[in-house]
């Protein structure tokens, strides 16, 4: 996988902060992961029918992100244009690409929109397939309503790796911080990964929220018990703050 780092911002404000390294090398990456969609869509589309596996090669060489990047840039380019499905456009607009309209056009995918759609529709399967937790796993309005302390919280896929994507390196269990409230100043938060036992500190914007008990997986629920216990690490950091 193309291990550049996706720079979220645009070029203006790399310069503001003497970034424009990074925002070269991933504009470069961009514009690359557009040209592989294309070729893509050219070897899997036949003129009737698009193959399940057309996106396989450019995932495994730009990954979900940055693939995920470049379609929603298009897709958002082409709102106007009623080939692309509602839900698709809506997928598109929940990317937070930032405005850089001299240098967003680089990497528009220029496949006819019609199979790009499909191309959109394999991408989002493709995804969902990972298995990971998002939003729709959560608690509503976690950030902005709810105390985090000893709850099971959902780090974003946005936060690690895609090497380290996996629900086992999702799920932490929030032990204390200022950032578990959702008003106070403090953005941390003292964790423990319910995957490994890894303790850390994250921040309050690094979670997607507070993952409903309904999909807490069996192992998990195991794992919790146990740090919950009189002899786990949950209370044995308890003892340590009074």
């Amino acid at each position: 996988m193309n291990e550049t780092y996706l720079y979220p911002y645009s070029a203006e404000e790399a310069r503001r902060q003497n970034e424009l390294s990074l925002w070269r090398a991933s504009h470069k990456a961009n514009i690359a992961c557009k040209e592989a969609i294309e070729e893509a869509v050219r070897s899997h589309f036949d003129g009737a029918y698009l193959d399940e596996g057309c996106l396989a090669d450019v995932l495994r060489e730009f990954g979900y992100k940055r693939t995920a990047w470049v379609l929603a840039n298009t897709v958002q380019h082409l709102d106007w244009d009623g080939r692309f499905s509602p839900r698709n456009k809506e997928w598109a607009r929940q990317i937070d690409i930032p405005q850089d309209k001299q240098h967003n056009i680089d990497f528009i995918v220029t496949s006819h929109p019609a199979v790009l759609d499909g191309v959109v529709d394999q991408y989002r399967k493709a995804y969902q397939a990972l298995g990971l937790f998002g939003p729709e796993q959560c608690e509503p309005d976690s950030y902005s309503t709810l105390d985090y302390e000893g709850k099971v919280l959902v780090l974003s896929p946005e936060t690690l790796r895609e090497s380290c994507w996996s629900q086992e390196n999702q799920l932490w269990y929030a032990h204390d911080g200022f950032g578990c409230s959702p008003h106070a100043i403090g953005r941390s938060i003292r964790c423990i990964c319910l995957g490994d036992g890894e303790e850390t500190r994250w921040n309050r914007t690094d979670f997607v929220g507070v993952l409903k008990e309904e999909f807490l997986p069996d192992w998990a629920q195991e794992k919790l018990a146990e740090l919950r216990g009189p002899e786990g690490p949950a209370s044995t950091m308890n003892l340590t703050m009074k």
